[in-house]
């Protein structure tokens, strides 16, 4: 059964996505800012709720992975104010713990397996354009092809897991 939690939690993810997508592609840093602070803070709601959720069901794992990802979120969230070339060390940080937590996630056989597939692989590429980061190369969270070639596929897995809080009710 679908719950209120279960809505608020799909809604924040279809937020969360649709504005961190949009975010990535405007050129004014005032409006990206402001898309990436809404994006953050209905992610943080999300899976804050998803975290709940998951572990009243017993599922410790995946509301652990949840509880990373909020964390990740945060350290994103707490850099989008500083502007891009400001805000990378709390990216790296954010993007690594997003990656941790979509690993964790994704282990279990809780959700099925395309959205396992299409977190794991957000993950690699996360993980990657962190490396990369560490070890010199000048990115930002808008470059291309890393890390931006990660944030698609964390959306399509964000579409899994609306699909499957509304898949609940029926």
């Amino acid at each position: 059964m679908r719950t209120t939690s279960d809505t608020a939690a799909a809604i924040g993810l279809a937020i969360g996505g649709a504005f961190g997508l949009a975010g990535t592609f405007v050129a004014s840093a005032p409006l990206r800012e402001t898309l990436w602070t809404i994006d953050g803070v209905a992610l943080v709601v999300a899976t804050a709720l998803l975290t709940m959720k998951y572990q009243r069901l017993g599922n410790d794992c995946v509301a652990a992975g949840f509880l990373t990802f909020l964390a990740g979120e945060s350290l994103l969230l707490a850099g989008n104010a500083a502007g891009l070339e400001a805000s990378v060390p709390s990216y790296v940080g954010g993007i690594s713990l997003w990656a941790a937590g979509l690993v964790m996630v994704s282990a279990p056989k809780t959700f099925a397996l395309w959205m396992r597939l299409t977190a794991l692989l957000s993950a690699l590429l996360f993980v990657v354009s962190a490396g990369m980061i560490l070890w010199g190369t000048p990115l930002l969270p808008t470059s291309a092809p890393l890390p931006a070639a990660g944030y698609p596929f964390l959306v399509l897995t964000f579409v899994g897991w609306i699909w499957t809080l509304v898949r609940a009710e029926r």
